[in-house]
């Protein structure tokens, strides 16, 4: 294993969304495991959602997807908190970045 490789974890409420994929479920891991050689491949995020970062990814019948996740450098994890289609999942995601954000600390 690499010494840049980081860690994925996807908090409890992540693994709930993704059993909502169905059968993409699988895919959808795929897709967010890609963290693990490069952490910093989702595009930072501001506002209420600044110090995350929100991977884009494909599903077919789901169209555009993200996991939004927080990259902690000291513990190499990515930590994923959500999992979603496009559409509003960032302001579901507000809602749960609070509790993100006590995990990776």
């Amino acid at each position: 294993m690499s010494r840049n490789r980081f860690d994925v974890e996807l908090l409890r409420e992540a693994w709930k969304d993704l059993k909502g994929f169905r059968q993409y479920e699988d895919d959808a891991i795929t897709e967010i495991l890609k963290l693990e050689d490069d952490p910093y491949l989702g595009h930072t995020l501001s506002g209420s959602l600044r110090g995350t970062r929100s991977l884009e990814f494909n599903l077919p019948g789901y169209g555009e997807c993200r996991a939004v996740y927080i990259v902690d450098t000291r513990g190499h994890v990515c930590v994923v908190f959500i999992v979603g289609p496009h559409e509003n999942i960032y302001q579901k995601a507000e809602r749960r970045a609070k509790a993100a954000f006590k995990h990776v600390k």
